[in-house]
């Protein structure tokens, strides 16, 4: 009888760090789910930029050949590829961004668990000039390029038909007017940048 009081108090003491600890771990596994939903728009950015450069290289190479075009044929023409590329660049764009957005947490969600305390993400999330923040920059550029590969690897095997597509309807369009060793048009398909050259967007 003389030792259940102390057991009793031990036992509510135990329970209670294990009921703290557990609100801690939730406490921050919130906070960086926050963090990675303030930075949707930089994941949206960056499937504005990967899906841009292979829609760039189709316009470049439609208006090399474009020269061999009769002039009078150049607007209407020039009109169709612009509006076939367009509609290449925005399912493209959308793919990638669903992309991103299914895989932000899964990537960026470890790293920032990890490497920054729930302090930290607290500084973080209000965007404040601070050690913090500029520690979340100097892990940014690895998760930012972690995450573009990932998203070209999830949607290579519905991007690249399309862009064959793209392609051969170029191809199709100017097959009239090009001389044969000029009538390819041969856009590239997305790639992921090195981590190393990926930038953090701006803050807000």
């Amino acid at each position: 009888m003389t030792f259940t009081r102390p057991l009793s108090i031990a036992a509510v003491a135990l329970c209670l760090a294990a009921a703290s600890t557990g609100t801690l771990a939730q406490s921050k596994k919130e906070l960086v789910a926050k963090i990675v939903q303030l930075r949707q728009p930089a994941v949206e950015r960056l499937a504005r930029s990967i899906a841009a450069q292979p829609a760039q290289s189709a316009m470049s190479a439609a208006g090399q050949a474009m020269q061999f075009v009769p002039a009078d044929k150049r607007e209407a023409l020039g009109k169709q590829v612009e509006a076939d590329v367009k509609a290449f660049y925005e399912e493209t764009e959308a793919k990638l961004r669903d992309s991103g957005t299914k895989n932000a947490a899964g990537i960026w969600g470890p790293i920032l668990e990890e490497k920054f305390s729930e302090d930290e993400l607290k500084l973080i999330i209000t965007w404040l000039e601070s050690s913090a923040a500029k520690k979340y920059e100097q892990f940014e550029p690895d998760m930012q390029g972690q995450l573009t590969r990932k998203m070209v690897e999830d949607t290579k095997p519905s991007v690249e038909p399309k862009l064959k597509a793209l392609e051969q309807s170029l191809k199709n369009r100017f097959a009239a007017f090009a001389p044969p060793a000029a009538s390819g048009v041969k856009p590239t398909a997305p790639a992921a940048p090195a981590a190393s050259a990926a930038k953090p967007a701006a803050k807000k």
